[in-house]
C-alpha cells in the first residue's frame, strides 16, 4: 500500500517533535512553521517521513528531513513533489537547503537543486532561526532551487 501525504496541523506538532527527535534533529520551530510541513504515514497513521520549510517572505528553508529507510526512491519523490506544490500554494520563489553529505548532492541536483558554490551563506537565510542552527554544523553545502 502506498504511503499518505498529507499537510501536518496543530495537532501534529508532537508527533512531528518526537519523530525527529528520534531522528537526532533540531525541533525547534516546529509549532511556528508547522503549515509549511508534510508528513508521510503508514495506514496505521505511523510517520514514515516529515519534511517541512521555515520560511521569510518569499524564500524558504527545506529543514526536518527524517524517513524510515524502508521508504523507496519513488516515495521519497513524492515527498519532494508534494512540498513543491506547497512551497508554490505559499507564494515562495526559492527554496534552499543546506546538506553536510556530499553524496546526496546529485540527488537533490535530480530534483532541480543546485549547488551554490560560494561558502558564503546566502543572505536571505541569515534571518531564518533554523538556518542559524545550520551555521553551527561543519562542512554545510547549501543548494538553491527556483520555483
Amino acid at each position: 500500500m502506498q504511503p499518505n501525504i498529507r499537510f501536518a496541523n496543530e495537532q501534529d506538532i508532537e508527533k512531528i517533535t518526537a519523530y525527529l527527535k528520534r531522528a537526532n534533529l533540531a525541533t525547534e520551530g516546529i509549532a511556528e512553521s508547522i503549515d509549511y510541513f508534510l508528513i508521510m504515514e503508514d495506514a496505521r497513521q505511523e510517520i514514515l517521513a516529515t519534511l517541512g520549510i521555515e520560511h521569510s517572505g518569499e524564500v524558504g528553508l527545506l529543514r526536518s528531513l527524517a524517513m524510515s529507510p524502508k521508504l523507496t526512491e519513488a516515495d521519497i519523490l513524492l515527498l519532494f513533489n508534494k512540498m513543491f506544490i506547497l512551497a508554490r500554494k505559499k507564494s515562495l520563489s526559492t527554496l534552499y537547503l543546506a546538506t553536510n553529505k556530499p553524496q546526496s548532492v546529485s540527488f537533490f541536483q535530480l530534483l532541480g537543486f543546485k549547488l551554490l558554490e560560494s561558502k558564503v551563506v546566502p543572505e536571505p537565510l541569515t534571518k531564518l532561526k533554523h538556518a542559524k542552527h545550520i551555521f553551527t554544523v561543519d562542512n554545510s553545502l547549501f543548494m538553491e532551487l527556483n520555483l
